[in-house]
């Protein structure tokens, strides 16, 4: 993997062959996520990475139109040391171009992690996932700056169908409305356009801490109306798995 590739975008490729999903994602005001999950190099190497996003990264993604950016660590998660980093797009075009954009950046193209050699690099290797915003909530929304930990949640389905229909109950079927209602604090909904594990969408929750995350999925699960929706048999079966992770924010992270 070439350094200069650094924060590259899905491939034009890529994202000329999506299918109907994305395309119709891409009307409207509605935002695309790029999640990056790195693989963090140990030792004194550990926070190469996060130091070039906090200095340069993230404030020539500004620049660029990207943002806001997050940037977390897993609180309770993988146990080898990664980095989560969400990016925010306006448009797929903002996708496919953004590699090109950093690296006419000149504070960007010039870095030393960006031109650093093989025995240099700042991380292991990053996977990345492409999310366009559902239709009920097309934006990010970002939290009050204080004390605060992130769920994030990956809903697996057995097919595309399937999928769709978990994505119309958050939508048509209210649940977004239910999430908002009981305070759950809803970040981000996306379903997934590129990425591991798909069919699947990704959704991200804020709360004060562990504690407060309790008490407002206990609210969520003993309100009335979420009993309602979750028995409606037109929605049952449409999730085969569910990955949770909780995430902490960096002192950098602009969410």
């Amino acid at each position: 993997m070439r350094r200069r590739e650094f924060l590259a975008g899905v491939s034009v490729a890529g994202i000329a062959g999506l299918g109907g999903a994305a395309m119709a994602a891409g009307g409207g005001d509605r935002e695309y996520f790029e999640l990056r999950r790195y693989r963090l190099l140990g030792g004194a190497k550990k926070n190469m990475l996060g130091d070039f996003l906090r200095d340069v990264g993230i404030p020539a993604m500004n620049r660029i139109g990207i943002g806001p950016v997050g940037a977390f660590t897993a609180k309770y998660g993988p146990s080898d040391p990664t980095l989560y980093v969400l990016m925010v797009h306006k448009n797929l075009e903002s996708v496919v171009t953004a590699a090109a954009r950093l690296l006419a950046d000149d504070e960007f193209g010039k870095s030393d992690l960006v031109n650093a050699s093989s025995g240099d690099a700042g991380y292991v290797r990053a996977e990345s996932s492409l999310m366009a915003a559902f239709k009920n909530m097309p934006k990010l929304e970002v939290p009050p700056k204080r004390p605060r930990i992130f769920e994030l949640r990956t809903y697996e389905s057995h097919s595309i169908k399937a999928a769709k229909k978990k994505i119309e109950m958050f939508n048509e079927g209210g649940e977004i409305a239910i999430f908002n209602k009981t305070g759950l604090n809803p970040v981000f909904f996306g379903e997934t356009i590129i990425g591991p594990m798909m069919p699947n969408l990704t959704y991200m929750l804020c709360f004060d801490d562990l504690t407060d995350r309790d008490k407002r999925w206990g609210a969520f699960g003993s309100s009335d109306e979420w009993k309602k929706l979750s028995s409606d048999p037109q929605y049952k079966d449409t999730v085969s798995n569910i990955t949770d992770i909780i995430l902490q924010p960096t002192g950098y992270s602009q969410i």
